[in-house]
């Protein structure tokens, strides 16, 4: 489970790493961030309007997106079937599930950001 003064750590050391690059490194840095970057917000619109797991396709986690999507699709399908209780159960513990990163949406997302930072930073001093 992440903490958040934990992320917050990080966040600030990467920060504090990326303030400390040569001009252009920084420049090229932070270009690159911008692009790579995902907002807390968009993402916790994908979860709350789609319970069916599509936030996790814009953090590009395509198997866990489909996964999810599956699992809800079938849920739905088993509803209009002789075992509709196995559907109602699938429906609920996906939305269980996908409640819960939604109600975390901002931590997740800035730990997600924090590991792009991380990485950009190791690609940015190797260069």
């Amino acid at each position: 489970m992440l903490d958040q003064q934990a992320v917050d750590a990080e966040e600030e050391r990467l920060r504090e790493l990326a303030t400390a690059l040569p001009d252009l490194q920084r420049q090229q840095y932070f270009q690159q961030l911008k692009r790579e970057l995902r907002d807390p917000d968009t993402y916790a619109a994908l979860n709350w309007c789609f319970l069916a797991g599509l936030h996790h396709f814009y953090l590009g986690q395509w198997q866990r997106g489909l996964f999810n999507l599956l699992v809800f699709m079938a849920g739905l399908a088993l509803l209009f079937s002789p075992w509709p209780w196995w559907g109602l159960l699938f429906i609920v513990l996906i939305s269980v599930a996908e409640l819960w990163a939604l109600f975390r949406s901002q931590i997740i997302i800035q730990h997600w950001n924090n590991q792009i930072m991380r990485r950009l930073l190791e690609e940015t001093q190797q260069r």
